[in-house]
């Protein structure tokens, strides 16, 4: 007999339900704070399993707040980073981009159903991609109701496109292992189809799109230079500058290869204007 996959057994049962169900297991609407709320609203799903919604929305600066409980330092020690993935959003966000893949995935197969792999995978590459997740995330009011801590909320972290994005991607984990897949299908079908029905033709990545804007004009081809790494090792923040006419975009991801491709997107759009 097959072993039971423990990603799959919480959604089984009386958790797969519309998201105006009221599920007996999930607490009174008088229990659960404004945020929950809002954000329950944003998802169209009414949270059986509550905790979930709280980690993912969770940015790992307000996790030792969350969870106070955890251990801290000595008196007269800034207290430590929570551990990567403890209390925060960021396990969630390891599964809601696989689950954003696959039901993007499906997508374009039943939308385009004669397009070949490579025009498939320019198409879900963008789709899935920080900006666009990052404006999905501002459009559908995440900003709001993401729990950061104080200073990183003065500090404007709430804006960032990659704290965003990691939300949106952590959202997405957070239905999938309450609701199953059905629920995290209605809210990427909602949330996501102006930026699917915006693409008449397959973009091409932002890297190639520069490096075609710059061969066409009889341009040095675009340069590419790393402006700063951050963060710790299992976290880091590459920032990278590009510049092509004295026109320079910059742009910060978790990678480099990701860093890049936010600097060219952002200068194609300068050149663009």
């Amino acid at each position: 007999m097959a072993g039971t996959n423990p990603l799959v057994a919480p959604v089984l049962g009386h958790h797969l339900s519309r998201p105006t169900d009221a599920d007996p297991g999930a607490p009174p609407a008088g229990q659960r704070d404004a945020s929950a709320l809002a954000a329950e609203a944003i998802l169209g799903h009414r949270f059986a399993r509550p905790e979930l919604l709280r980690e993912a929305l969770t940015h790992r600066s307000a996790a030792a707040v969350s969870h106070p409980g955890r251990p801290t330092r000595p008196h007269g020690h800034a207290s430590a980073q929570p551990p990567k993935g403890t209390g925060s959003n960021e396990r969630l966000e390891f599964i809601g981009d696989r689950v954003l893949g696959l039901l993007i995935a499906e997508w374009l197969a039943e939308r385009f159903p004669h397009e070949q792999e490579g025009a498939l995978g320019r198409r879900l590459a963008h789709l899935v991609s920080q900006p666009v997740l990052a404006t999905i995330a501002e459009h559908a009011g995440l900003p709001a109701v993401l729990d950061v801590a104080p200073g990183e909320s003065r500090a404007g972290v709430r804006r960032r496109a990659t704290v965003l994005a990691d939300a949106t991607e952590a959202t997405l984990g957070a239905l999938y292992l309450d609701g199953g897949i059905a629920p995290a299908r209605r809210f990427v079908r909602r949330a996501w189809e102006p930026a699917m029905t915006d693409q008449a033709e397959p973009p091409k990545d932002a890297k190639t799109a520069l490096q075609e804007w710059a061969q066409g004009r009889g341009l040095p081809l675009p340069a590419y230079h790393l402006a700063s790494r951050q963060g710790p090792s299992h976290a880091p923040l590459f920032a990278i500058s590009v510049t092509v006419a004295s026109q320079t975009g910059t742009g910060t991801a978790g990678t480099k290869r990701a860093a890049e491709q936010e600097a060219a997107h952002a200068l194609l759009e300068m050149l663009k204007s």
